[in-house]
């Protein structure tokens, strides 16, 4: 049976969805591709990572302003269809679907990379095949399950890269487990070739997978129309995130590349596992392989729910197959769920295809797909604002500082990352893909969205619903 949007359920406490704000933005980009980008830029790396984060800030404070006036499922698809055109709506609805699809491919190939520090003799793809099956149990069930599961996956992140700081630091003060005078220590941050080994260039070739580390951090926004109280809970959240991703990401790089050279992360396995096995701290590194596994479930299970949800308010303009509509009374869209596995059973037979390539090209893919839908976030926000100067409109709850000069400046830096995406050889394929993606996107567009798609659609402004209540009972 059909139902309609109000069978989402708003089963998100303030607590899942803190968690799954910070939960989101450390996963496979912190665990696992923080390895490429070290090699790119080498200790400079820090420096992308700061930038990078100052992208995402302003990004989610823009997100988070439309999400507290307009807190809807599909919320930044929605938001584009409503500020820019019914088209940017069904172009970055669509490109935060096809994102959550490749980052769930790379978090699902990371997931095998981490089984084969245990099992390194069984194939790849049957632990891939293996996860898929279970995040797509545990999201049939409801949005209560999903939260609790984000909630202590998180958790276990959180806790673990707090232990692995304060751990790093004692090897570093103390010599834990060096087997050299000095072996480890802040020099390490400059005396392998200096602290920017590959100039410039190398920060700037390194921001692509620095872009897809923090792919994700949306999700909050998607979270706004199945929070129990959003007007709360997501100021929080969103304030909470770019200070924590600072911290756990700098701090933590700034702590491996110390403990071990730079140029002696090879990628092979996490940098936050080889560090203690090539210490001889071989338990150290078999709890930190648990926990980087528990990162790729917590990324692979938001990777889902994104996805979903984008869909099931895609379908509510009529921009995606009505069949996105239907509900389980648990209020979980299931069909949703049920496209997402199928696609991901492709990434089984691309680990099988192209298992040494597949993790890079599918990060480049990724940033593409993210900073696409980041760029038309911060365009339906800048839309947005001036509607609201110009129709002198009550002033948003949750403004973004610094506007308009750190959105326009947010852009300018995305734009940069396009282009690098295009200029190195080897992520160029992803930006030509990027391209076919979205001239396929406009064909269907043209041919199959129906009329009643075509129209921008009106979302119910909160915060001038709210005012007329407090004039009426006045």
């Amino acid at each position: 049976m059909e139902q309609k949007t109000s069978a989402l359920k708003r089963g998100l406490t303030s607590r899942h969805i803190r968690m799954i704000a910070l939960g989101s933005a450390i996963g496979t980009g912190l665990f696992y591709g923080s390895a490429g980008a070290i090699q790119a830029a080498g200790p400079s790396v820090l420096l992308a990572y700061m930038l990078g984060g100052a992208v995402v800030f302003i990004v989610m404070r823009s997100l988070g302003e439309m999400a507290l006036r307009h807190p809807v499922a599909g919320s930044f698809g929605q938001y584009a269809s409503r500020y820019v055109g019914p088209f940017a709506g069904f172009l970055t609805g669509w490109t935060f679907t096809f994102e959550m699809f490749v980052v769930a491919l790379a978090d699902v190939t990371a997931f095998g990379v981490y089984m084969g520090f245990w099992f390194p003799d069984v194939e790849r793809w049957v632990w891939i095949l293996a996860v898929i099956f279970f995040i797509t149990a545990a999201n049939l069930v409801s949005v209560k399950v999903f939260g609790e599961m984000e909630f202590w996956f998180a958790l276990i992140k959180i806790v673990a890269i707090i232990s692995m700081i304060v751990a790093g630091i004692a090897i570093i003060i103390f010599g834990f487990g060096n087997q050299s005078e000095n072996a480890a220590g802040l020099q390490n941050l400059v005396s392998h070739e200096g602290f920017m080994p590959n100039g410039v260039w190398g920060i700037l070739l390194s921001l692509t997978i620095v872009m897809f580390a923090f792919g994700g951090t949306e999700v909050i926004g998607i979270t706004a129309g199945e929070a129990q109280n959003p007007k709360k809970v997501l100021p929080k959240a969103v304030n909470s995130v770019p200070i924590r991703i600072l911290l756990f990401y700098v701090l933590a790089l700034t702590v491996i590349m110390s403990i071990q050279p730079w140029n002696t992360i090879d990628g092979e396995t996490s940098p936050f596992v080889s560090i203690f096995n090539n210490l001889g701290f071989e338990g150290a590194a078999h709890v930190l392989n648990f926990v980087v596994i528990t990162a790729a479930l917590s990324a692979i299970n938001a990777d889902f729910f994104a996805a979903g949800r984008m869909l099931h308010g895609l379908a509510e303009q009529g921009q995606a197959p009505r069949v996105f509509l239907k509900a389980s009374k648990a209020g979980v869209p299931f069909m949703t769920v049920i496209a997402m596995t199928g696609s991901l059973i492709v990434g089984v037979l691309l680990n099988i295809w192209f298992q040494e390539q597949i993790f890079f090209l599918i990060a480049a893919l990724a940033t593409f797909a993210v900073v696409t839908v980041w760029f038309m976030t911060l365009l339906s926000h800048a839309k947005m604002k001036n509607e609201i100067k110009n129709k002198g409109l009550l002033p948003s709850e949750f403004p973004v500082p610094l506007w308009p000069i750190a959105n326009y400046a947010a852009m300018g830096i995305i734009g940069i990352v396009v282009v690098l995406i295009g200029l190195v050889p080897e992520t160029r394929p992803a930006l030509v893909v990027g391209l076919i993606w979205v001239a396929i996107l406009a064909c269907c567009y043209k041919f199959f969205v129906r009329v009643q798609g075509t129209e921008r659609i009106d979302l119910v402004d909160e915060t001038v619903d709210t005012t007329e209540k407090l004039r009426t009972r006045s």
